[in-house]
């Protein structure tokens, strides 16, 4: 995330310090859990007395809207160029990425759910999320996040190929769970 928010920090102008600080702490909340770690970051960073020998108030406090702005689930766009570079720096679409992730969250979470329900679980989550209409929203139009996106919506309409990438990944993470009991 850090290399990837320098970058677009370059590209549009940004200053770099700002970037990597930002990127720094984005997910430094995940210490208080997941559904609201992106308001523990900006707490976090906040606090931060050290941030005060190289930021003004002003540059902290647009860090700290940065920081709380990243999440995916965000019910608002970003309130800064700072919030959208890590936002899309945060986000790395590979669609076979996802999908385990999916899968991986489902058989640590759900763990009584069959092959069957947990392809029905990840269908509904990659729906709800990352299809047409879905909740996520790339920032910044020169992220390679893009076509990625547009990949993994083509792989979710495409059924029998979304199946055999399921089966196959099902397959080596119950594979993974076995060896390692």
């Amino acid at each position: 995330v850090i290399e990837r928010s320098l970058k677009f920090a370059e590209r549009y102008g940004a200053d770099r310090a700002m970037a990597y600080t930002i990127a720094a702490y984005h997910d430094i909340g995940l210490v208080d859990g997941r559904e609201h770690h992106h308001t523990a970051s900006k707490r976090i960073l906040l606090a931060d007395a050290r941030l005060r020998e190289w930021f003004c108030q002003e540059q902290i406090a647009t860090m700290g809207d940065a920081v709380e702005d990243h999440r995916a689930s965000a019910d608002h766009a970003p309130r800064t160029l700072y919030g959208a570079i890590v936002a899309e720096a945060d986000r790395m679409i590979i669609p076979e990425v996802i999908i385990r992730r999916t899968i991986q969250y489902t058989l640590a979470n759900h763990p009584t759910l069959n092959s069957e329900e947990g392809y029905e679980r990840m269908i509904e989550h990659l729906n709800e999320k990352y299809n047409y209409g879905g909740y996520l929203r790339l920032w910044l139009e020169e992220s390679d996040n893009a076509a990625q996106l547009e990949a993994l919506r083509q792989i979710i309409a495409d059924q029998a190929q979304l199946r055999a990438i399921y089966d196959t990944i099902y397959a080596e993470e119950i594979a993974k769970l076995r060896d390692d009991k």
